[in-house]
C-alpha cells in the first residue's frame, strides 16, 4: 500500500528490505508501535542533478518544495559528501565519547566563553527547561582573534575547542563543516527554485556569509517504555534557522511531528535528513513549516548524531519574501508550538532571535558569558 506517492525525478522505497529504487516515485513505509502513527511517507530525494547544476534540477527543486510543504523534513541522497570523511568523523567521535569525564571536560564549554564552543556532559543541555539525555560538542566557523566579529565580541563567533588527545579531530571536523557548508548552499538554491525565486535568492540576501553551527551528540540508551518514561534524548523543539542537515547513525530514535501526529524518521543509508527551521517558516509566511521533532534512543546502544545548522547571517534582518508579502501567514499555530512563539511577529536580526533561544539551553553558562542584553 502506497500513500501520498508523488512523481519526482527519482526516488526510493524504504520497506522491509531497506532502500529500493522505484523509478519516478518515492515513499518511506515505516511500522510503529503503541500510539505512533501506522504509516509515514517521508521523501528520499536524489539531488545529484541539483549538485551538478543540470537542467533537471528543477524537478529536484519541485520535490524539495513538496517535502517542505507536507513535512518540513526530507532525506537527500547522491549529495556528494565523501563517505570516507563521514566515516573518519564517526570513528573519531566514538573515540572522544569513550574517554573519561575529566578528559572530555578539558574542552568544557565554559572555556569556550562567548564563542559558545566545547563539550557539555549528559544533562547539561536543556530543552523547554528539562535536561536532555545526551552529551555533546558544539562547533562553529573557525575564526581567529583578528576576525571583525570576534573583535566586536559577537556571541557564537570565535575559535573552536578541540581535544588534544585526538589531534586529528580538528582537521576532520573542519573538513566536514566545509563540505556541509557547500551542501547547504546547494540545497538553498534548490529551495529558492522550489519557491519560483531566483536561484541565488537566499545566497544574495541571507546566506552569503551563513552562520554555521555544528554539533556532535552522543545519546545513551533509554528505556523503551513510552508510557512511563518522560525523559527524552532531546525533547520536542524546532530548529531556529533556515536549514538543518543531519547525519545519524543506524540506531534510530528521531521522531517528527507531522500534521499533529508523531512519526519516525528512520536511518536511511547514504542519506542526510534535512529539515527547515523557524526563519524559513517566517520567510515563506508558513507555506514551509518548521517541524517539531524529538529523540528517544531505545536501541539499547549509544546513538551518535551530527546536526549541521546552515543559518542566516547573524546580522541579517529576516523578513518575509517580497513576492509573498500579500499572503497572510498560513494557519497560525503559535498556540500549538512547543514554545508558544509566533515567528511571524518577530522583528530584529537573526542573531537577536537566536540568542533569546540559546541562553535558555544553557542558562547558567549564558549568565556567565553572554552580554546582559542576551540573557
Amino acid at each position: 500500500m502506497f500513500a501520498g506517492v508523488l512523481p519526482v525525478i527519482s526516488g526510493y522505497f524504504v520497506g522491509d528490505r531497506g532502500l529500493s529504487y522505484v523509478g519516478y516515485f518515492y515513499v518511506i513505509f515505516v511500522n510503529f508501535e503503541d500510539n505512533m502513527d501506522a504509516q509515514s511517507e517521508i521523501p528520499v530525494i536524489d539531488i545529484r542533478d541539483l549538485v551538478e547544476s543540470r537542467p533537471a534540477r528543477i524537478k529536484v527543486a519541485q520535490a524539495i518544495g513538496h517535502a517542505c510543504r507536507e513535512f518540513g523534513f526530507f532525506y537527500v541522497a547522491q549529495h556528494g559528501v565523501s563517505e570516507s570523511l563521514q566515516s573518519r568523523l564517526v570513528d573519531l567521535s566514538k573515540r572522544f565519547f569513550a574517554m573519561d569525564h575529566d578528559q572530555k571536560m578539558q574542552i568544557d564549554m565554559k572555556r569556550g566563553g562567548i564563542a559558545w564552543r566545547g563539550y557539555f556532559p549528559v544533562g547539561g543541555e536543556l530543552t523547554s527547561g528539562k535536561p536532555d539525555l545526551k552529551e555533546g560538542i558544539y562547533f562553529g566557523s573557525e575564526l581567529d582573534a583578528a576576525h571583525p566579529m570576534v573583535q566586536a565580541g559577537t556571541p557564537l563567533h570565535g575559535a573552536n575547542l578541540f581535544p588534544e588527545f585526538i589531534p586529528e579531530f580538528r582537521q576532520v571536523v573542519l573538513d566536514y563543516m566545509d563540505a556541509m557548508t557547500a551542501l547547504g548552499h546547494t540545497l538553498m538554491r534548490g529551495i529558492s527554485l522550489s519557491l519560483d525565486l531566483d536561484e541565488q535568492y537566499f545566497d544574495r540576501y541571507y546566506t552569503y556569509d551563513p552562520l554555521v553551527l555544528f554539533r556532535i551528540f552522543n545519546y545513551p540508551p533509554q528505556s523503551p517504555d513510552r508510557h512511563t518514561n518522560d525523559v527524552w534524548g532531546v525533547g520536542e523543539h524546532t530548529d531556529y534557522g533556515v536549514l538543518t542537515i543531519l547525519k545519524q547513525d543506524d540506531n534510530g530514535g528521531l521522531q517528527i511531528k507531522s500534521k499533529s501526529r508523531w512519526i519516525e524518521a528512520p536511518p536511511v543509508e547514504g542519506t542526510f535528513v534535512c529539515n527547515i527551521g523557524d526563519m524559513l517558516e517566517r520567510m515563506t509566511k508558513g507555506i514551509y513549516r518548521s517541524t517539531p521533532h524529538r529523540v528517544r534512543n531505545v536501541s539499547g546502544r549509544a546513538r551518535l548524531s551530527f546536526p549541521f545548522f546552515f543559518d542566516p547571517n547573524f546580522s541579517a534582518a529576516v523578513q518575509p519574501i517580497p513576492v509573498l508579502q500579500s499572503i497572510s501567514p498560513q494557519d497560525e499555530t503559535s498556540h500549538e508550538r512547543w514554545d508558544r512563539m509566533n515567528v511571524h511577529t518577530l522583528s530584529g536580526t537573526y542573531g537577536e532571535y537566536l540568542m533569546t533561544k540559546v541562553g535558555r539551553v544553557f542558562p547558567e553558562l549564558g549568565k556567565q558569558v553572554l552580554p546582559p542584553d542576551f540573557h
